[in-house]
């Protein structure tokens, strides 16, 4: 019988490797008991799904079991982002979600993500509740789908309306819309497809897209992660086309990339900046931030500027989530370009957070490389990368070892002022950036990561932190 583990979001693994309509059953049938024992079940669970390989068929099954344990299902009636099944689980008071969705993952993956009753990610303790009710093949309970649906146990639905209608509700599209923009939108070959020429239509703002059809295998692009280099066969329409501005969106539309109007790529944790400084700067709004620790240390210093807390947690929306709903946070966000905002569920959005770069590009009249220039004056130039290595799994605690010993008095030439250990190793350095080396929780991959205030070391302190972690 497969051991099956939980990472970040819930469970991925290979199509017809691990990830089998058996295995799928077996979870979903874990969830299922997990959700009679939280005493969710009742209020019934919602369930979406990617475009992935088969991803409409896993959610099928998954509905299937769901139903002969007792629990009613809504059903997307296709394809759905991330961030608008979450608010279906919001909006139709349910007990919890699931989405047949590998996210980023390459195109050989599929997965099982988990939502509790407020649309946000599972912590961590009740993840392990689920993994610990994971039954073998033989004690799943299932029945047909079209039963299920006579018997009123699956309904099948449209969330797009209900979600719609929630992005109006949090920004104001029309004077976007009037705005004259030419938007360059790559969703990746996801479900992201389409949502920005129908959010837009009906003004003087042009919206192209690129990579918007179905096409699992994700041709130009080694996996739908809206970093590089995965974006650059997008960010090359941007001066073929004119464009002021992209937009890009992972598979499951949750996250968000952008390029600016010379087609060169932001990256994520100055879109975090840029977030945090048109909310406090532009829209004038005050209430808690949280972060990841392997995101900018550039809300800090906003934090500090304009008088707000922020907090910081471990990666991942499993940390997130609940760090939002306990402190009433204004956003929240991770360094994958993942993007939570105040009166949604709190839950990436990557479709949201790109209508709010187009509302401060309207509301301050300039372009994304000069809103860059804005966030500088304010808080310094800050330079960020990240390496991601595979490693055997037999290595893992080699590497583990090395890194928690690890005592250098300096990194990348700059002296190291503290080791923070919230998730992973993180060596603060005395320019206030930072060193983390931490492993995915969804794939076998260590990834080292900085953020600092010096341009020209950049590839010396990753350079060192392969160093310490025994990878180079």
């Amino acid at each position: 019988m497969t051991t099956i583990k939980f990472g970040t979001d819930g469970w991925r693994a290979r199509i017809a490797g691990d990830y089998t309509f058996d295995n799928l059953r077996r979870v979903a049938q874990g969830f299922a008991s997990y959700m009679h024992q939280q005493g969710l079940a009742e209020k019934g669970v919602v369930i979406g799904h990617d475009m992935r390989f088969q991803a409409e068929d896993f959610a099928a099954t998954a509905a299937e079991v769901l139903a002969a344990n007792g629990i009613h299902v809504w059903l997307t009636d296709g394809a759905t982002p991330t961030p608008a099944v979450s608010y279906s689980v919001m909006e139709r008071k349910a007990g919890g979600g699931i989405n047949i969705t590998a996210s980023h993952n390459p195109p050989t993956d599929c997965g099982f993500k988990v939502r509790d009753p407020n649309g946000g990610a599972i912590p961590p303790a009740d993840l392990k509740k689920i993994e610990a009710v994971l039954p073998e093949s033989t004690a799943v309970k299932t029945m047909r789908l079209d039963d299920a649906m006579t018997d009123g146990l699956v309904t099948k639905f449209d969330p797009d309306p209900a979600y719609t209608a929630l992005l109006n509700s949090l920004i104001d599209v029309e004077p976007i819309k009037q705005a004259g923009f030419n938007v360059l939108v790559d969703p990746m070959w996801g479900n992201g497809a389409g949502w920005f020429p129908k959010l837009l239509a009906g003004g003087t703002t042009i919206v192209h897209e690129v990579h918007n059809e179905r096409n699992p295998i994700f041709p130009h692009m080694s996996r739908p992660e809206p970093i590089p280099p995965n974006v650059d066969h997008g960010l090359s329409f941007v001066t073929k086309l004119g464009a002021d501005v992209a937009i890009i969106n992972d598979g499951d539309a949750d996250r968000v990339g952008f390029g600016d109007e010379n087609g060169k790529f932001i990256d994520q944790l100055r879109v975090y900046g840029l977030l945090g400084y048109h909310f406090l700067e532009v829209l004038g709004r005050r209430g808690p931030i949280v972060k990841t620790v392997s995101t900018t240390k550039m809300l800090n210093k906003l934090g500090n500027i304009y008088g707000i807390p922020v907090y910081e947690t471990g990666v991942g929306f499993k940390y997130i989530a609940p760090k939002m709903m306990e402190v009433d946070a204004m956003i929240g966000g991770e360094e994958s370009g993942g993007y939570a905002f105040k009166g949604h569920a709190p839950e990436r959005d990557g479709i949201l957070a790109g209508l709010f770069l187009l509302d401060m590009m309207v509301k301050t009249g300039k372009k994304p490389s000069q809103l860059l220039d804005l966030l500088f004056e304010k808080v310094g130039p800050h330079y960020y990368d990240r390496v991601d290595s595979h490693f055997e799994q037999a290595r893992k605690p080699e590497i583990l070892a090395n890194v928690a010993a690890a005592r250098p008095t300096t990194i990348g030439g700059l002296k190291v002022t503290d080791i923070v250990t919230i998730d992973g190793h993180q060596f603060v350095m005395e320019d206030g950036g930072w060193l983390l080396i931490r492993f995915s929780g969804t794939e076998p991959i260590i990834r080292v990561y900085t953020e600092t205030t010096h341009e020209d070391r950049v590839e010396a302190i990753l350079a060192d932190g392969l160093k310490i972690a025994g990878l180079r």
